[in-house]
């Protein structure tokens, strides 16, 4: 369920248990003012101290929920700031290693995609190109670099990146 959504349900939740608090403590006044018996106005007032707890859950979690995510996208912009030189050097490193490999523009795009995680599919419609041609595209950049697929091709640009297994 998207952010959007779930934000939307706490809102109506919050709401709806506050008119509920509302509503019944419109009628515990009107029950005082007839002077019903204590049990049902007893009863009311639990139920409307529910409702009230549950308007105040609801906008604290909402509040929570809100305060979490701008820190998390805070957090996100400082780590993109701190590492963009990395990743600016890894993306030469990676280009240098496809001119090494003497790919075509093709094929080291296709490379790129790969390494981001997307389907032969998702390349061939992002490239406006058929599925056929990505995979001969792909099948080249294997060839040509000795690796025998998506896996191992990943791994040759993050094996250097992970700390040993001694450190971890």
């Amino acid at each position: 369920m998207s952010n959007d959504v779930q934000d939307w349900y706490t809102r109506a939740g919050i709401s709806l248990f506050a008119i509920i608090a509302l509503l019944i403590g419109w009628d515990v006044v009107a029950d005082y003012q007839e002077s019903v018996n204590f049990g049902h106005m007893a009863i009311e007032l639990s139920v409307m101290s529910v409702a009230a707890s549950g308007t105040v859950l609801l906008w604290l979690q909402l509040r929570r929920a809100r305060s979490d995510l701008a820190l998390a996208l805070v957090e996100n912009e400082q780590w993109s700031r701190e590492n963009r030189e990395l990743l600016q050097g890894l993306g030469a490193a990676i280009h240098k290693q496809f001119g090494a490999w003497q790919l075509t523009k093709a094929e080291a795009e296709v490379g790129l995609f790969i390494l981001k995680g997307l389907s032969h599919k998702e390349i061939a419609q992002v490239r406006q190109t058929s599925e056929r041609t990505i995979r001969e595209q792909a099948r080249a950049l294997y060839r040509k670099s000795g690796l025998s697929g998506r896996a191992e091709l990943s791994a040759f640009f993050l094996e250097d990146l992970l700390l040993p297994l001694s450190t971890v």
